[in-house]
C-alpha cells in the first residue's frame, strides 16, 4: 500500500469530519443534526449518484463488458451471504448470522458515495453502470439471507413471506430513489441534465461531508452495544470486508479491466448495509438483534472501508 495514498486518505476533508463527529459523541457533545436534515442529505446523495450514473450509463450504452459487471455483482451479492452465514451460525445463532450474513452480502451507498471521492482525488473514473451494479445488489443479498433463514431456523417465529420481504427490498426508499433517480439521469436530453449539474455535483462533497459528520455520531454511540458478544464480532467486522474486498478486486478483472470499475467492485463487496438491510430483517427476524449487526457494519465496518480498505483495494487492483 502506497503511504501517501493513505495519508492522503486520512487527511481527506470527508473522513475528518466523520472523525469529529465521533469525537463529539465520545466527550458527550451537544453536537446534533436535526433528523429531518440528515434524511434530505442522505436522499439528495443518493438522488445525485444516481442521476450522474444514468448520464454516464446514456453516454456508454449498454455492452458485454456491462453486462458482465451486472452479472458479477449480483454473483457476489448473492455468495457472500452463503459463506458469512455458515461460518457465524454457530457461534451468534441462525437469526443472527441471517442479519449479519444480510448486510455483509448487501452494500453500503455511503460507502460508495465515499468511494466517488477517493476516486475523483486520485483522478480516476468509474463507469456509470457501477451505480446500476450498487442498486442491484441490494436485494439479492437479503432474499439470500432470508432463504437461509427459513432453511435453517427450524423454531423461529412468525415471518413475513418471501415476497413481502422481495417486495420491501425492491421498493425501500434509498433503492427506489437510486433507481429512479438512475433510469431518469439515463433517458433525460443532456442538454437540459446541464441545468441541474450544479445542484448535482458541485454541493455533492459539501452534503457527504456534514453527512459524515452525522456518521460519526451515530458510530460511536452505538459502537458500545457490541461488547455483550466478546471478541468475535469484532474479529468478523473488520476481517469480512477485507476478505471480500480484495477478492472482488481480482475477481472483477474477469468483467472489466478499468481500474475504477474494479475499485468499485472492491468497495461494494466490503462494504455492509446499515439501512435496507435492518429494515428487512425487522420483517423476517424479529429475533435478531439489530444491537449486533448494525454496529458490526456501521461501526466497524464502514470506517475501516473509507481509512485502511480503500487504499488496499486500489493497490490490489493496480497491482494486478
Amino acid at each position: 500500500m502506497d503511504l501517501q495514498q493513505l495519508a492522503g486518505t486520512l487527511t481527506n476533508p470527508t473522513l475528518l469530519f466523520f472523525l469529529l463527529g465521533a469525537f463529539a459523541r465520545l466527550v458527550r457533545s451537544d453536537l446534533e443534526i436535526p433528523a429531518g436534515s440528515v434524511k434530505f442529505i442522505s436522499l439528495y446523495l443518493l438522488f445525485s449518484i444516481g442521476f450522474n450514473g444514468g448520464q454516464e450509463l446514456a453516454h456508454s450504452g449498454l455492452d458485454a463488458t456491462i453486462a458482465r459487471c451486472l452479472l458479477l455483482g449480483v454473483a457476489l451479492a448473492a455468495a457472500i451471504p452463503l459463506y458469512t452465514f455458515f461460518l457465524l451460525r454457530r457461534r451468534l445463532g441462525v437469526q443472527n448470522a441471517a442479519a449479519v450474513a444480510a448486510a455483509y452480502g448487501s452494500v453500503s451507498a455511503v460507502t460508495f458515495v465515499a468511494a466517488t471521492g477517493f476516486l475523483e482525488a486520485r483522478q480516476l473514473a468509474f463507469g456509470g453502470h457501477m451505480v446500476a451494479t450498487m442498486a442491484l445488489m441490494e436485494s439479492p443479498a437479503i432474499i439470500v439471507g432470508v432463504m437461509l433463514l427459513l432453511r435453517y431456523d427450524v423454531a423461529g417465529s412468525e415471518r413475513a413471506s418471501l415476497r413481502e420481504v422481495l417486495r420491501h427490498s425492491l421498493t425501500n426508499g434509498s433503492v427506489l430513489v437510486l433507481m429512479g433517480s438512475l433510469l431518469i439521469g439515463a433517458v433525460a436530453d443532456a442538454k437540459q441534465a446541464e441545468g441541474i449539474r450544479p445542484f448535482t455535483t458541485d454541493i455533492f462533497k459539501g452534503f457527504l461531508a456534514v453527512f459524515l459528520l452525522e456518521m460519526g455520531m451515530v458510530t460511536a454511540s452505538r459502537l458500545s452495544a457490541l461488547r455483550s458478544y466478546g471478541a468475535w464480532p469484532f474479529a468478523a467486522a473488520l476481517a469480512l470486508p477485507l476478505v471480500n474486498g480484495c477478492a472482488a478486486a481480482l475477481l472483477s478483472e474477469w468483467a472489466t479491466p478499468a481500474v475504477g470499475d474494479r475499485f468499485m467492485f472492491a468497495v461494494l463487496a466490503a462494504s455492509a448495509s446499515y439501512i435496507a438491510v435492518p429494515a428487512a430483517m425487522q420483517l423476517v427476524a424479529p429475533k435478531a438483534d439489530p444491537g449486533l449487526y448494525i454496529p458490526m457494519a456501521l461501526g466497524l465496518t464502514f470506517p475501516l472501508n473509507i481509512t485502511l480498505g480503500m487504499p488496499l483495494y486500489l493497490a490490489v487492483v493496480q497491482a494486478h
